[in-house]
């Protein structure tokens, strides 16, 4: 009977260890009502309104802030290409502007290295 006991209690240590930390997938959120743009700040906003029970949810679900670059968009600026240097200094700019797909496609793949 002991060795009973201890297989089902580390069936369910090992079901908590396997649950904690890990990422549910897009679809998995979405199905609990969650978005895939969920940012972790929105989840420590949870416990100001009693929902704790779907806090573990949300932490599964959530991006963090620094996983986004801040970028600053310009309503109806013109598409531009801006190609760095090996330090990440804009080493060249240019418009974009009447360049179909094909074109940009081309141009990158002859200009960008694969890594």
């Amino acid at each position: 009977m002991a060795v009973r006991e201890m297989l089902v209690w580390f069936v369910a240590v090992l079901q908590a260890i396997s649950t904690y930390g890990a990422e549910l997938s897009s679809e998995a959120c979405r199905d609990v009502g969650f978005s895939s743009n969920l940012l972790c700040s929105s989840c420590d906003l949870l416990s100001q309104f009693s929902l704790n029970e779907i806090s573990s949810s949300c932490r599964q679900c959530c991006q963090e802030e620094a996983q986004f670059e801040s970028r600053k968009y310009v309503r109806g600026s013109d598409p531009v290409l801006k190609l760095l240097d090996d330090n990440g200094n804009i080493s060249e700019e240019l418009s974009i502007l009447k360049w179909n797909t094909d074109s940009v496609e081309e141009f990158l793949s002859e200009k960008l290295h694969r890594v």
